[in-house]
């Protein structure tokens, strides 16, 4: 019994290294994910605050990944992306609407197209700490910003920013400056990208605030820019419920706002 044993180990030794030869042709030397060729990996940049970066709880299916959605890790290393996609501020980590955005844009794209999302977004800042790349929470918005792009130029071709924020801007000082400056920051985004014509999609506030008539205030001028720059669009989010704290999307409306980002992409820029 014992011989049989051994005879069937060693007759399994070939069996588990094609398997291996096949789980690593997917690893570069050093043991880390490969993307494709640049040529068919779409990148999307993900930009704002909280609701951006995911204040939703976790559940399994956030979790289960798609071998052509891609993301990185805290150490810009590529891996295949599952929720939490942002890493900043890692007692505050939550659902956002990236993997559900990757996983609703692949239904309408070329089936040889992967989906690479880079996480920017750091909770509470407001819009002129982007402007000015101030740092929030150790990092520094702008910087960081153009760090990702160059990360994103480098493995395929930036499609898009997806951009959620306003709630820090919400007050009686920063409504009036918030048109001029988001002029400002969207044509930052295309300058940095190298596109003038680079799509920027951004989402509403919630309908849920304590705050209503200055949180929908921001809803208002968020649609006016659109409304002159057609390189943009805006997604409703007034159906959406709260975790509870009456600022953040719970997991439902984090997973139909990365549904709705994919759905305005591909109806809009027909990629």
């Amino acid at each position: 019994m014992k011989n049989l044993i051994i005879l069937f180990a060693f007759l399994s030794l070939p069996i588990l290294g094609v398997a291996q030869s096949k789980n690593q042709s997917s690893m570069g030397n050093s043991g880390l994910l490969k993307l494709p060729k640049p040529n068919k990996v779409w990148v999307f940049l993900l930009a704002g605050q909280s609701n951006m970066a995911g204040r939703g709880l976790v559940e399994a299916q956030d979790t289960v990944s798609d071998p052509r959605i891609f993301s990185i890790n805290a150490q810009a290393e590529v891996i295949v992306a599952k929720e939490p996609l942002h890493f900043y501020e890692p007692g505050r980590a939550g659902l956002d609407c990236g993997l559900s955005f990757g996983k609703a844009l692949l239904k309408g794209v070329p089936k040889k197209v992967s989906i690479l999302l880079l996480p920017t977004a750091v909770g509470g800042s407001a819009m002129r700490q982007w402007l000015g790349d101030s740092t929030y929470r150790e990092v520094k918005l702008w910087s960081n910003f153009l760090e990702k792009v160059a990360l994103g130029k480098k493995h395929g071709r930036i499609k898009a920013v997806l951009w959620h924020q306003g709630e820090s801007d919400a007050n009686d000082k920063n409504i009036p400056l918030y048109p001029e400056n988001l002029a400002r920051l969207l044509q930052n985004f295309r300058r940095a990208v190298g596109s003038p014509q680079l799509p920027v999609l951004m989402g509403e506030l919630g309908a849920f605030s304590q705050n209503p008539q200055q949180w929908q205030k921001i809803n208002q001028l968020i649609n006016a820019h659109a409304a002159k720059d057609p390189f943009t669009t805006v997604i409703s989010t007034q159906d959406l419920q709260h975790k509870g704290d009456k600022i953040h999307f719970n997991s439902a409306g984090q997973r139909l706002l990365g549904q709705r980002f994919a759905e305005a992409y591909l109806q809009k820029f027909k990629p």
